[in-house]
């Protein structure tokens, strides 16, 4: 249960992020709103799966998966630069995660 929060708490954090880009600095209500509560609520959901994932671990993870979630879909969606190097450098955080999950704490 601690990694599927930590997990959910990395997947709001990339509605996060695009909230907040949506918001244009905070001049538009709705999206600053959606920043605020997913904010909140990603931060809550770190602070739960941190009781029993080791901090280093659970921090590491929560903005990895923030990171290249925020990156892809600002690829996918946005038209952000996909170049070679800019990939692998994603993969590279996405390996780091996913051995984070592997290795025993």
């Amino acid at each position: 249960m601690p990694w599927l929060l930590l997990a959910t708490a990395g997947l709001l954090e990339i509605v996060f992020a695009f909230a907040m880009k949506s918001s244009e600095g905070f001049t538009r209500w709705l999206p600053a709103l959606v920043t605020v509560a997913t904010g909140v609520a990603s931060v809550i959901l770190l602070s739960v799966s941190l009781k029993t994932i080791p901090v280093g671990t659970g921090y590491a993870v929560w903005t990895g998966i923030g990171a290249v979630g925020t990156a892809v879909v600002g690829i996918l969606a946005l038209g952000d630069s996909a170049t070679p190097a800019r990939i692998a450098c994603i993969a590279l955080i996405l390996f780091g995660i996913i051995g984070l999950r592997l290795v025993p704490a």
